[in-house]
């Protein structure tokens, strides 16, 4: 059996946490303004030493967070298990310097419980999250997005239990319209188990959370904002400024389709090189720089299918 070197997280890792980090809310956690997602390129098609490396990478500077789904991979529950894998080679004495979350609440197994927001999809999924990442418990739980069939109480009433049982530290909602989001937060802070953070869809493309209030509705609260898709898919990179290159995600076009590239989009993008060209950064910094520059947002949320192109992206908080 192959044995790998040990990993030894580098000894300046929080050298800089000022720039670095961003409290969440009004709660006592710290998250670091970019934050590593494992949506795509850390499941069981993917290299693991890639993955490896990545995450190395990423909590070597500082990047402490990293954010899961049940059903990320692919295959579903893979990259779970790739967290599982690292936990065991490389995270575990480092368990409370790490900041985990995963979510249940889109399709996971066949059958009427498991998916949407049931108290027993939610519970069932968590217990076997926590098995596959090989963990007694997770930073933070996710209801992944709003059930209107499920009653939202019961929902939000898992998201307690679940955290009085110790599964989860905190809790947060990803994908809720407003009215019930303004539910649960007053439901969550009656219990005593206060909504830590919002996760939702942010960037200079898409910019819902602002415009249908929920970003000055967390910031008034108090809870934290964390923006998934903040380079809109990779299309806010440089990554289409001459075309689609056959081995991106556009060519494969599951999440990022080509019609999205249409000629005023184009000329936007140009815009944007120019701006970022001036600046002497790359349009992907610039884009994550502006989302963190809303007020209310605590982190971004990345991908990266490479080292090279994690560091890029950390480039938004030099």
């Amino acid at each position: 059996m192959e044995l790998k070197e040990l990993y030894r997280a580098d000894e300046h890792r929080y050298d800089g946490a000022d720039r670095l980090f961003a409290r969440c809310g009004r709660s006592g956690v710290l998250l670091p303004k970019v934050s590593l997602g494992f949506w795509h390129n850390f499941g069981s098609v993917d290299s693991y030493e890639r993955s490896r490396a990545i995450t190395h990478y990423a909590f070597d500077h500082g990047i402490t967070h990293f954010d899961l789904a049940n059903n990320y991979g692919p295959v579903y529950g893979s990259a779970e298990e790739t967290m599982g894998r690292l936990m065991d080679d490389s995270f575990r004495p480092y368990r409370d310097e790490l900041f985990i979350s995963t979510k249940a609440g889109y399709d996971m197994w066949p059958g009427p419980y498991g998916d949407h927001g049931s108290r027993k999809y939610l519970m069932a999924s968590l217990d076997q999250s926590l098995r596959r990442m090989h963990l007694d418990y997770v930073d933070l739980f996710y209801s992944h997005r709003f059930d209107p069939e499920s009653p939202v109480e019961e929902t939000l009433q898992a998201l307690v239990d679940i955290v009085r049982a110790g599964k989860a530290l905190y809790v947060g909602i990803s994908n809720w319209p407003l009215e019930p989001l303004k539910f649960a937060t007053e439901y969550l802070r009656q219990r005593d188990v206060p909504l830590l953070i919002y996760q939702g869809r942010l960037n200079r493309i898409n910019r819902e959370p602002i415009d249908e209030g929920i970003l000055s509705f967390c910031h008034e609260q108090g809870i934290g904002f964390m923006a998934f898709s903040p380079l809109a898919q990779g299309l806010l990179t440089n990554r289409y400024l001459d075309g689609i290159p056959a081995d991106s995600r556009m060519a494969k076009g599951k999440f990022l389709t080509a019609d999205r590239l249409t000629p005023d989009m184009m000329d936007y993008l140009r815009q944007l090189k120019a701006e970022a060209d001036a600046e002497g950064r790359t349009i992907a910094a610039n884009a994550l720089r502006w989302v963190l520059q809303q007020q209310g947002v605590t982190s971004v949320l990345v991908g990266a299918s490479s080292v090279e192109q994690l560091k890029t992206n950390l480039a938004c908080v030099e």
